[in-house]
């Protein structure tokens, strides 16, 4: 297994934590409990792409380019979204939006790699 693979398998393990994690405590939160339901819902449906993606036989640029994209994006945005949740301020201006974005870049690539020549 290489380097990229166990930080897409890394990634999605941290994710997947992070995702029961949210779920608990917005169950237990004192604000919002929907905020922390979206955290749950980002993390724990890009855990599983990104362990598809580690596992997936075909390796390349664009596919190392989606788990990065994906993990990042997803990232930024639970972290700001959680940090909410137990009243900490923000990440920074904007984190949840950009991450956002740069989850659905991701998606897009993926997307895109679909029509990419195979090597």
């Amino acid at each position: 297994m290489g380097r990229m693979d166990r930080f897409i398998l890394f990634g999605a393990g941290l994710l997947g934590l992070g995702g029961v994690a949210a779920a608990a405590a917005g169950a237990h939160a004192t604000g919002d409990p929907r905020l922390g339901g979206s955290v749950a819902l980002v993390c724990l449906t890009h855990a599983p792409a990104l362990l598809a993606l580690a596992l997936h036989g075909r390796r390349g640029v664009l596919t190392n380019l989606v788990a990065l994209a994906l993990f990042v994006g997803a990232t930024l945005f639970s972290v700001d979204i959680a940090l909410r949740v137990f009243d900490h301020g923000r990440l920074f201006a904007m984190a949840a939006p950009i991450g956002g974005m740069i989850m659905m870049a991701g998606w897009a690539v993926l997307i895109l790699s679909a029509f990419a020549p195979r090597r």
